[in-house]
């Protein structure tokens, strides 16, 4: 029996079941594909990584004695559609059975659901042999429950892989959560080692997308696409987080700088989204090397890093397979304004936003908290659509791929899903940004003012948000002390709280 096996750009995991064979009758397909680019606008570095993880990761299957057939951009045979490459395989190679791996995006489950029903061989799904759970998991973990609170998943993941448990019920370090340590402002101490840089000749690919013209975002060269985009390369970058960052991890990964991009971040979520490395392997090397060097590393830097890859990025995951498709157009607030056009230049005055987001452009990246609490915050604040919000994200950062963007997005930064990710909307005024940065003492605008002209946006901009959707948010205990609060403005203070607010809305590109 001839067997055809789909491979896609984000599931180059070396570790699957199906590589413990190189049967002769099984061929893989790989394919850069226009459908694959254009549905969103993509970071320029983003599809390059996919290409160059691909292209590595074909090599290696190759040199396993497999047989490969991996489709570039300008390969004559590629239609440029999967649908179509795959019946074109299919007829030229007298396939006998499709088989392929379930896709972590809805939109591409589906395309492979209807594209399977129109075949006449056999065909079988396998899992990704990635999650630590199935796409039903949560669903059924939350059950009969009225809401979902992700510290309950967390736990329930500590037990059942007895991560950082001393006994089956209780916790290392006498805690579940140590969020509370992971909270440290960076002042210029401890000092950031460089990330592990890779040296990588991109001109090639770089080329046949300009060749192709494709539309992206961001720049790109060998100096700054440095980018884990082989199983060696994150392991590499695994060993170097672990030696060199692990140690003040937890601390400062909320803190923000506007000379530094990753700070003390491991900066594995390419590798991790693309499946060259697997969530368990890197838990336990973190957890074996903490245990090492147990004198110098407290048990809050590892736990506030386990707590994103067991906790919350297995929940989002859960989430999008409970809630899509609906979770793509849920917009509970009613935002309609369209996201300002300096999100795509960094041409602002406001100091956070222009490096959060020029860093961004300039190496597809920014950490979570210049995503939820800088750039989402602003969007939210001044009520953008959140189709806007979600199709900039999908674009430009080089981990998004759709079911960890759009519940992070959609639901933690927007709450357009009306509190199903997050218990209240994550918006601050300027304080917060002042408290967990060092970009409000170098801003053209003064963080402790609110109404005048050289007044911090996010001020007015918050008590606004505030006011608009206040009767949204009168029964959400969470936000009870800042509605008591807006309610003691006074209503002179408040009308010109307004007017700036509307008038940074209506005319972002004058800020």
């Amino acid at each position: 029996m001839k067997k055809l096996r789909l491979i896609l750009g984000d599931q180059l995991n070396h570790k699957h079941s199906w590589y413990n064979d190189n049967s002769q009758d099984v061929i893989y397909f790989l394919a850069e594909m226009r459908q694959e680019t254009d549905y969103a606008v993509h970071h320029i570095q983003k599809i390059i990584a996919f290409f160059e993880a691909m292209r590595i990761f074909a090599n290696w299957l190759e040199s396993r004695g497999n047989l490969v057939i991996f489709y570039k951009l300008d390969h004559p045979d590629n239609t440029q559609d999967l649908a179509k490459n795959l019946n074109k395989l299919i007829k030229a190679h007298k396939i006998s059975k499709f088989e392929y791996q379930l896709p972590d995006e809805y939109r591409l489950d589906q395309q492979l659901k209807t594209f399977t029903e129109t075949l006449n061989i056999e065909t079988e799904t396998f899992n990704t042999e990635h999650f630590l759970n199935s796409r039903t998991d949560l669903k059924q973990f939350f059950e009969g429950k009225k809401t979902l609170t992700m510290e309950y998943f967390y736990r329930d993941m500590r037990k059942r892989y007895s991560i950082l448990m001393i006994t089956d019920k209780d916790p290392e370090g006498g805690k579940w959560n140590f969020d509370q340590s992971n909270r440290k402002k960076w002042k210029g101490e401890p000092i950031i080692p460089h990330e592990r840089g890779f040296k990588k000749d991109v001109t090639k690919i770089a080329k046949r997308i300009s060749q192709a013209q494709i539309k992206t975002i961001g720049s790109v060269d060998n100096e700054n696409f440095n980018w884990p985009t082989s199983r060696q390369d994150a392991l590499s970058v695994l060993n170097y987080f672990c030696e060199h960052l692990l140690l003040h991890f937890g601390d400062y990964q909320d803190a923000m700088d506007p000379d530094e991009i990753y700070l003390f971040h491991s900066r594995l979520s390419f590798a991790l989204n693309s499946k060259l490395i697997d969530p368990l392997e890197v838990i336990h090397k973190v957890i074996e090397h903490w245990r090492e060097h147990k004198d110098e590393i407290d048990i809050s830097q590892v736990e506030g890093f386990v707590r994103q890859i067991l906790g919350w990025r297995e929940y989002m995951r859960g989430v999008y397979w409970m809630k899509m498709p609906d979770y793509k157009t849920t917009n509970k607030l009613k935002n309609t304004n369209e996201l300002p056009g300096f999100y795509w230049t960094a041409n602002t005055k406001m100091n956070c936003l222009h490096h959060s987001i020029k860093q961004s452009l300039d190496h597809a990246y920014a950490h979570h908290i210049q995503r939820l609490m800088i750039t989402g915050n602003y969007a939210l604040l001044t009520e953008t659509h959140p189709d806007e919000v979600d199709a900039w994200y999908l674009g430009i950062y080089i981990d998004a791929i759709e079911w960890v963007e759009i519940t992070n997005t959609r639901g933690m930064s927007q709450f357009a899903d009306g509190g199903i990710v997050a218990t209240k909307p994550y918006i601050s005024s300027g304080s917060y940004i002042n408290k967990m940065s060092n970009y409000c003492s170098s801003c053209h605008y003064n963080v402790n003012k609110k109404t005048e002209d050289d007044a911090c946006p996010f001020n007015s901009l918050y008590w606004n948000f505030l006011s608009k959707k206040k009767s949204y948010f009168t029964n959400n205990h969470r936000m009870k002390m800042m509605l008591n609060l807006l309610d003691k403005i006074p209503q002179e203070q408040m009308e010109k709280i307004i007017n700036r607010a509307e008038d940074i809305i209506k005319n972002p590109q004058n800020f």
